[in-house]
């Protein structure tokens, strides 16, 4: 699977400051650089959100792609859905539950198969969980996956219906 390999710092900057994906800390220094005010259209605005989803959960377009095909085939909330999905991720849980302190070391560990989801050593990071499922990490560490996070509780900023209809104009 291709992932982004370049310097995270500068997509971290480019985007905004999403925490998880370093854990390098990042300093502005808006005193030496000049500001260059201009208009951003709709469709650049909307393309930088559909980009922050991806870069921060470490996608591809493709799975992207698929992810919004059974986000747009669901009943309620298209964008709602979308983040459940991606919210689901085992790499995500596993990140967010403290066991890993980003998201590409969270992948890390579920690829060389240090995480056992009820019983069973999954080493897929895209492995979508369930509430009540149980994870143990290899030193017998036991954690259970409670409840979906809504999107209040996400660690950066997104607005999910703009995702929506930057790929509602390309399908």
């Amino acid at each position: 699977m291709s992932r982004f390999l370049g310097p995270r710092l500068k997509k971290i900057r480019r985007l905004a400051v999403m925490p998880g994906l370093t854990k390098k800390k990042y300093i502005s220094c808006d005193k030496k650089k000049k500001l260059i005010y201009f208009q951003k259209s709709q469709y650049r605005i909307q393309l930088e959100e559909k980009q922050k989803l991806r870069f921060y959960y470490g996608i591809t377009e493709k799975k992207l792609l698929i992810y919004m095909h059974i986000a747009l085939r669901s009943k309620g909330s298209t964008g709602l859905f979308l983040l459940k999905l991606l919210e689901t991720r085992l790499d995500n849980i596993i990140f967010k539950s403290g066991i890993a302190s980003t998201i590409p070391e969270a992948r890390q560990l579920v690829n060389h198969g240090h995480i056992r989801v009820n019983g069973n050593i999954v080493d897929i990071p895209s492995f979508q969980c369930n509430p009540k499922d149980i994870f143990i990490k290899k030193n017998y560490e036991i954690l259970t996956f409670n409840k979906i996070i809504h999107n209040k509780f996400l660690y950066f900023k997104i607005n999910e219906l703009l995702v929506v209809e930057y790929y509602s104009r390309h399908t």
